[in-house]
């Protein structure tokens, strides 16, 4: 009995987890082309032409690493203090 109620807090916590992660990457993805958009709409030769902008593959790179960085960063987060 004492070894579900462990499964069911370890499986418990995990959920809320992956709902939290997929609920603000959701928010910050919707955040991000929002603001992407407006942005371009703002550039008169862009919304002239009717195309979207054209990205470089440096700024993909960029955005890429950084977030990548962040990935890491949040990953470290689960790990436990080490103790000196």
């Amino acid at each position: 009995m004492m070894e579900q109620t462990e499964n069911n807090e370890t499986e418990n916590w995990r959920t809320r987890s992956y709902f939290y992660g997929i609920s603000v990457g959701t928010i910050i993805g919707f955040l991000s082309a929002y603001l992407y958009n407006r942005a371009a709409e703002e550039d008169a030769d862009s919304s002239a032409a009717g195309k979207p902008p054209q990205i470089k593959t440096t700024q993909l790179i960029g955005l890429g690493l950084t977030a990548l960085g962040l990935i890491r960063q949040i990953s470290e987060m689960g790990k436990p203090d080490k103790k000196k």
